[in-house]
């Protein structure tokens, strides 16, 4: 780093006295620890794997960090998603996560984008920052970051959960893999859940997300061996670490010598999903918690599918005929092909999914609860827990 940067980003009394227990690292140092406040880092996210990664590196002292995200609270989020409280329910995270962050630091500027990132922006918001990290949730944002990297020229440190299993490296260096190298193509909608599907052990994306923080800050500070060219992958569950090693796909089409993808493109349409809000393409008949409650209320005779796992139904039911949606296949002679079902779930996806099956399998008088059990708690009966 040049001198003169160097000096213009000196530290303040106040700073040398925050930053001491770096000052003594050899590693770090007066000089680096002016590297970390001459940085620009962008978080895309401040879910599970953003808020500790903002925290933390507010807390080291990286001077200016983005934040994307569009998002409001809600109380599902407060299990793993620390920079939020209870009191902040309902709010914007990006206002929430502002001011934690400036109580945490107030020597750390924030930059908000409050929007979805999109082909449309992330160049744009990209443009001014040195570091993208990577803490969405959906295929599609992760090869819009990674290609947007690419083009930019820019590092994307990666972070990925699932209920009890993490991964993360470092994609987009000059010699490195990019995240196409190491999943070419997405897998078929609605084949990996989310987390809201499947679930997060809280814990994790505090895990993933300092090893994200960590690979960043030795990336500013130019220390150490990045997971450039590494998979780190996190079993909590057994509490083992594994590494693979990933080698630069000289076939890949977005940083390989014979590049084919020169402009970011539509990535919904590229994960095969049509529409935000519809991960699951399904042709699925439906029926609306209104009027199956109607129904019910008129004592007429429709079978309740619940496909849901045993725990979930643990959780709150509507005294339906369990049978998860895995195990469908091979149960569907419980089922009474003469009488009409309504099949759910918690959101309306698996259902989707279980309707569709059946029809295949010759069952007409089947349908889908339109937004599971989840709008049957808000539309009929408010006192049903959510999850």
């Amino acid at each position: 780093m040049a001198t003169s940067m160097l000096v213009s980003n000196a530290l303040s009394k106040d700073e040398i006295l925050r930053y001491s227990r770096h000052l003594i690292m050899p590693e770090v140092g007066m000089e680096g620890q002016q590297k970390l406040k001459a940085a620009s880092v962008l978080c895309i996210g401040t879910g599970g794997l953003g808020s500790p990664l903002a925290l933390y590196l507010a807390a080291a002292g990286v001077g200016t960090l983005g934040l994307v995200d569009f998002d409001v609270v809600d109380f599902t989020n407060l299990q793993r998603q620390i920079i939020h409280s209870t009191a902040d329910v309902g709010r914007s995270k990006l206002d929430s996560a502002t001011d934690k962050i400036e109580a945490m630091n107030p020597f750390v500027e924030v930059r908000r984008f409050d929007t979805r990132l999109s082909s449309d922006n992330a160049m744009r918001i990209f443009r001014d920052f040195d570091i993208v990290v990577d803490g969405t949730d959906n295929f599609p944002t992760r090869y819009l970051v990674n290609d947007a990297c690419v083009l930019s020229g820019k590092l994307n440190v990666y972070g990925s959960i699932f209920r009890f299993e993490g991964q993360a490296s470092v994609f987009g260096a000059k010699d490195g893999p990019c995240y196409r190298c190491l999943y070419p193509e997405p897998p078929p909608p609605g084949l990996v859940p989310s987390c809201a599907e499947g679930g997060v052990l809280g814990i994790l994306p505090g895990l993933v997300g300092l090893i994200q923080a960590t690979e960043t800050i030795k990336l500013i500070l130019g220390a150490g061996d990045p997971l450039i060219g590494r998979l780190l992958l996190v079993d909590a569950l057994g509490m083992k670490f594994r590494e693979l090693k990933l080698r630069k796909n000289p076939d890949c089409p977005m940083c390989g010598p014979h590049r084919t993808i020169t402009e970011l493109i539509d990535y919904q349409e590229f994960c095969g999903i049509r529409g935000e809000e519809a991960p699951v393409s399904t042709t699925a008949p439906e029926i609306q918690p209104e009027e199956l409650k109607r129904r019910l209320d008129a004592g007429e005779d429709i079978y309740i599918l619940d496909v849901r796992e045993p725990h979930e139904y643990q959780i709150c039911n509507l005294n339906g005929h369990l049978i998860p949606l895995g195990d469908l296949p091979k149960r569907m002679n419980e089922l009474d092909s003469s009488r009409e079902i309504v099949a759910h779930c918690r959101s309306g996806v698996r259902s989707g999914k279980a309707v569709d099956f059946l029809r295949q399998a010759g069952f007409r008088e089947v349908k889908n609860l339109a937004g599971g059990i989840l709008a049957w708690a808000d539309k009929v009966d408010p006192r049903m827990p959510k999850y």
